[in-house]
């Protein structure tokens, strides 16, 4: 189980807010005996000052040596102290970050407090979260001033003495929002023998998972021993207080997904989707030629190259039409079309390379379903056929609204073997992580279209067979895995 402790100066400092055991002051952290142990501790610094040799700043030195994660940290606080340092920084945000000042009062400098990433004004809050993300600190002084244009003139790392009592306010909600685990009662039950995180994006249209299916992870979670908390991309800071990160949303390596993934792997902990799963299964382009050099049985698949017109007469020779054509990073039949002919086939390449240098041209295969495989540790652990949409090739169809086809969730042992064999053989040279292997049945064989490694579960879908077993399964490998990661 991980603590966070929340140090400040003296007692008198933390007298605008609630009490908690969580808050102690310097004297006690310095002579206490927290160090590195098997759980995971987070210090908030709430010193009073933060310059060379103060308090603030021996506070965050001996977090590091005991093996503390610490906000903020020696690094952050070295970087604040000169502003040449934070300037190399600073000077890498692109113009867009500022382009909400245009229309301000040029005349005088604008000074802002951030509260763990944000200000009372929203207008700000781009700068903030990036500044935040860059610095973390709890709280952030930020001077904007114009000469030529607007620019950070300071950054000065505060602590709560001496807020206003809005700002107190502003404060506490910032905190409350950044470390729930401050205030919440201690559980008389047995306490939990690992965090595990969750991420997820309430506002995600077409999530890995569905309200319901969040609930029984949890569930199933809180039977293993495992503490689950749904978290979001505002919580990148707070991965340190856990053991373990599922990852619930849609990723892609141009995403704040992929940052948390390497962000848990070099905090050492456990992580389902890990960093290379999600680099090698996110492009199309890797994909279709691991499974060339790994004789996995799939479509024939030519790369196409931007600016090369004449590569596209030599595809009706060698797949004949129609002919499917993709984008190397499209999700839910985005950036998939089917050509019939030259024209199409033209129409189509002109129109995608506008969005990449390279494409798949891709056999069809037509069938009335495909196989999605679910594969965990290298083994099969569940099995649907989603069917095609009514009148349509896919089993999504996208317009002004998203419309998909029917399911049939089965037991894995129902799989024709040439699907189930197809599946494993494209994973295990990708990892051992969690992936969705879609599948087309065609003349007794199985052709890997492609492998997910964020596959969808969502209750009465992928659960339809399984019920509470299909969480179960997958949260016992995030509990052997943390385990193992202990020494346990």
């Amino acid at each position: 189980m991980s603590q966070t402790l929340i140090v400040i100066n003296n007692a008198r400092d933390w007298a605008s807010y609630y009490p908690s055991e969580q808050v102690i002051t310097f004297p006690d952290y310095m002579h206490g005996q927290q160090e590195r142990s098997a759980s995971r501790t987070r210090i908030i610094n709430l010193c009073r000052n933060f310059g060379y040799l103060s308090e603030g700043y021996y506070c965050s030195l001996l977090a590091e040596a005991r093996g503390h994660h610490v906000i903020p940290s020696v690094r952050t606080l070295n970087d604040l102290s000169k502003r040449a340092l934070y300037r190399m920084h600073i000077d890498e945000f692109s113009e867009s970050i500022y382009r909400f000042l245009q229309r301000s009062d040029t005349s005088a400098p604008i000074v802002l407090k951030s509260f763990f990433g944000r200000t009372a004004d929203t207008l700000y809050h781009d700068l903030s979260q990036k500044l935040f993300e860059v610095f973390p600190c709890p709280i952030l002084e930020i001077v904007l001033r114009h000469r030529k244009q607007w620019e950070i003139a300071s950054l000065k790392p505060l602590s709560p003495h001496g807020l206003s009592d809005a700002e107190e306010d502003q404060f506490a909600a910032a905190l409350d929002d950044f470390s729930r685990k401050v205030w919440r009662k201690k559980r008389e039950q047995k306490a939990a023998r690992y965090d595990l995180a969750i991420l997820c994006d309430p506002d995600e249209k077409l999530p890995p998972s569905d309200k319901g299916a969040l609930k029984r992870f949890i569930r199933a979670g809180k039977e293993k021993g495992i503490d689950c908390e749904l978290i979001t991309q505002r919580d990148y800071l707070r991965l340190p207080e856990f053991d373990g990160l599922f990852i619930r949303t849609t990723t892609n390596i141009d995403h704040y997904t992929y940052r948390f993934a390497k962000k848990a792997e070099s905090e050492d902990l456990v992580v389902i989707d890990d960093s290379s799963s999600i680099l090698r299964c996110t492009n199309k382009i890797y994909l279709a030629d691991l499974f060339r050099s790994n004789r996995v049985p799939a479509p024939r698949t030519v790369v196409l190259y931007k600016d090369q017109p004449a590569q596209l007469l030599d595809l009706e020779a060698s797949l004949g039409y129609p002919i499917v054509v993709k984008i190397p990073d499209g999700a839910f039949s985005k950036g998939v079309e089917k050509a019939r002919d030259k024209t199409e086939l033209t129409d189509i390449c002109k129109r995608l390379f506008q969005r990449s240098t390279l494409l798949l041209a891709q056999e069809f295969l037509y069938t009335d379903f495909d196989w999605r495989i679910g594969v965990l540790d290298n083994q099969p652990l569940y099995a649907c056929r989603y069917y095609m949409v009514k009148n349509h090739w896919q089993i999504y169809r996208h317009g002004s609204r998203t419309d998909s086809g029917g399911f049939d969730t089965v037991c894995t042992s129902e799989v024709p073997k040439p699907v189930l064999s197809a599946a494993l053989r494209a994973t295990r040279p990708i990892g051992n992580g969690f992936y969705g292997v879609d599948v087309k049945e065609s003349k007794g064989r199985g052709y890997v279209i492609e492998v997910n490694d964020n596959p969808n579960i969502d209750h009465s879908v992928e659960d339809k067979f399984l019920g509470m077993e299909l969480y179960r399964r997958i949260m016992e490998t995030l509990l052997r895995r943390m385990e193992a990661r202990r020494g346990h």
